[in-house]
């Protein structure tokens, strides 16, 4: 967990074998007791904590329900392998991620999920932010960012010419770090 502001900050990967026990938890086997361990989701609804679930829509949809509850004016958890309800600490904040359009149709985001948070759509930073971006993470010579970051925006423009993923500011930094490695700029 990492701390800001004394907040902390519990990240779950989304995935398609998720489930909603793996989210809010289970029961234990402990010796010759059985006991409750909370899962993240859980943990960050007891302590204030931001609950950041990354790649939403690949987990299942049946898991993704469970926080239904939470992200609507009740605020609660309910626990129902223990049959309790928990209220959110006010400080408990709920964050998603992912994106749209990159996942095929049928991983999208439930529309009565959605309706449920505000919605923040992220494009690609500036030529020059995104140069240095790529320089410092890479550790690359300004020049050389520079060309990646061109090449990155001519294959973007290609989008409705049936290369509509793109190139992500992160596939311009691997392929920096590969071009660190001496791997050759064309295979890179």
């Amino acid at each position: 967990m990492a701390h800001r502001l004394g907040v902390s900050l519990i990240t779950v990967a989304c995935h398609e074998d998720l489930t909603a026990s793996d989210l809010v938890g289970r029961f234990l086997l402990k010796g010759n007791e059985t006991v409750w361990s909370d899962g993240p989701l859980t943990k960050a609804v007891r302590e204030g904590a931001i609950c950041y679930l990354d790649e939403i829509v690949e987990a299942r949809k049946d898991t993704t329900v469970v926080i239904h509850p939470l992200s609507d004016s009740r605020r609660i958890l309910p626990i129902e392998k223990k049959g309790t309800v928990i209220e959110a600490d006010p400080r408990f904040m709920l964050v998603l991620s992912y994106n749209p359009g990159y996942q095929s149709v049928l991983k999208e985001m439930k529309q009565s999920t959605r309706q449920r948070f505000i919605s923040l759509e992220f494009t690609y930073p500036p030529f020059e932010l995104e140069s240095e971006i790529v320089r410092h993470e890479a550790d690359l010579k300004d020049e050389v960012a520079k060309k990646l970051v061109k090449i990155g925006h001519k294959v973007r423009n290609l989008k409705n010419q049936g290369l509509d993923e793109g190139v992500s500011t992160r596939l311009l930094i691997y392929a920096g770090q590969l071009m660190q490695r001496r791997v050759p700029a064309r295979r890179a």
